[in-house]
């Protein structure tokens, strides 16, 4: 496939900027926009570089507990507009979403992040649930659940990883056990890591739905409603960033309805494994767009402050550069259906890295400087980061979450070079491979 804009996809990159500018007018100033590719929640403010070596990266992407913008009245207007769900198949149907090729998919997610419009709130409805309805759902499912996602009507979130079970996801132990009188399932256990789970409406929640079955094998997929007092528990993770934009939920007897069983019973790891091949596709190429924000920003600081006056640094920020074209050019790559079984793995291994060590460049070039912070600690205000430091401290985990680079490697290992297993711990059961 050669990966090319034609004509047509230049005509809906101007239909989309108008739209954008048109109604981005309607939200606060600069409320909850994007910054790095990355989600964060909440409000940014208009950045700006402070001159010299103690100079900082200020206000993009600075996130408070309190948004000012209404995500969800936001989700609406995308909805109203027919950009959610742009990729989404159509054999049955739309879902009052507009149609676009895999190139205006593209352009749609470039334009998105050059307008630093608002951060998306719907956007594991969109990108992870939807597909795998279309995939895995029956029509039923499809019927219910599509139409409010594309309208951006419902928000969800994901339960995969638990206390003991990340990247070894298979291990996990929240169980769903059918409900004589309901004949549903009642979910019981803890996830960790969930974005999204104070906002979210619903949960698509991989849950042990029999016992005596080997560890891949006994799993299934579940939708559960989120608005379920004293059965399900929210709490938020503070992070290094002094924010939270993780939580921990806690199931106690949660119900799901039999109808809301995806794929059938004991397929869980199927449609798992089927939703987290989609997990990394056009999102990657506006997710560069704000790694480049990012790193003009640390560029401008470098040049402001003198710090560019140090070789080995500016031969560490055009480096940066270059690598950042190479990410393009195999995103690129692999949505053109040339990048092999590998690829997912090999572009998080990529990104992963070189977010992380431009956090690293971030506060290398203000010297010490960086390691004050931008206001005085007062008792009501303890911990404030700049932006810098904000990139600084969050990219660390750049290189665990969505699959450690440790795990990454094995994939890329033992699925493409054919090399031998990785040993793998006893457990209770032989589990045959899936």
């Amino acid at each position: 496939m050669d990966f090319a804009f034609g004509p047509e996809d230049e005509r809906f990159r101007a239909t989309a900027r108008d739209w954008l500018d048109a109604h981005l007018g309607t939200t606060p100033a600069n409320g909850g926009r994007t910054e790095g590719g990355r989600a964060e929640g909440g409000r940014t403010e208009g950045g700006r570089v402070e001159g010299g070596r103690a100079g900082r990266l200020e206000g993009e992407g600075v996130r408070t507990e309190a948004a000012a913008w209404d995500g969800r009245a936001w989700e609406r207007e995308l909805g109203a507009g027919g950009w959610i769900g742009l990729g989404w198949d159509r054999a049955r149907g739309d879902y009052g979403n507009r149609p676009a090729t895999l190139t205006q998919q593209v352009v749609w997610a470039e334009e998105y992040a050059r307008a630093r419009a608002p951060v998306r709130l719907g956007h594991i409805g969109e990108n992870l649930l939807a597909p795998t309805l279309l995939a895995f759902g029956d029509a039923a499912q499809q019927d219910r659940f599509l139409p409010p996602i594309a309208r951006g009507e419902e928000l969800w979130c994901q339960g995969y990883s638990e206390p003991e079970a990340g990247s070894d996801l298979a291990a996990l132990r929240t169980t769903a056990v059918r409900d004589p009188g309901t004949g549903g399932y009642r979910v019981t256990g803890q996830k960790i890591w969930t974005s999204l789970a104070a906002e979210a409406d619903w949960c698509f929640v991989l849950a042990r739905t029999d016992a005596e079955a080997s560890l891949h094998r006994g799993l299934s997929f579940l939708l559960v409603p989120m608005d379920q007092p004293g059965r399900i528990e929210v709490r938020p993770i503070r992070q290094l960033t002094g924010t939270a934009e993780f939580n921990e939920v806690f199931f106690d007897g949660a119900l799901a309805r039999a109808e809301h069983l995806v794929g059938g019973a004991g397929a869980g790891w199927r449609v798992a494994m089927g939703l987290l091949a989609v997990e990394r596709g056009v999102s990657t190429l506006a997710q560069q767009i704000g790694f480049a924000q990012e790193l003009a920003r640390v560029v401008r600081l470098a040049l402001d402050s003198g710090a560019t006056g140090d070789p080995v640094l500016r031969d560490r920020l055009v480096r940066q550069w270059a690598e950042l074209q190479t990410l393009r050019w195999h995103a690129l790559h692999t949505l053109a259906g040339a990048g092999g079984p590998g690829a997912p793995s090999v572009a998080k291994l990529l990104w992963g890295g070189w977010h992380q060590r431009l956090g690293e460049l971030a506060v290398q070039v203000r010297g010490a400087a960086a390691a004050l912070g931008p206001a005085d600690w007062t008792e009501d205000r303890p911990y404030e980061l700049d932006t810098g430091q904000r990139l600084f401290l969050f990219s660390r985990a750049d290189t665990i979450y969505g699959g450690s680079d440790e795990i990454q490697r094995d994939i890329v290992a033992e699925r493409v070079l054919r090399l031998p297993r990785e040993p793998r711990p006893a457990r209770d059961r032989k589990e045959p491979q899936p």
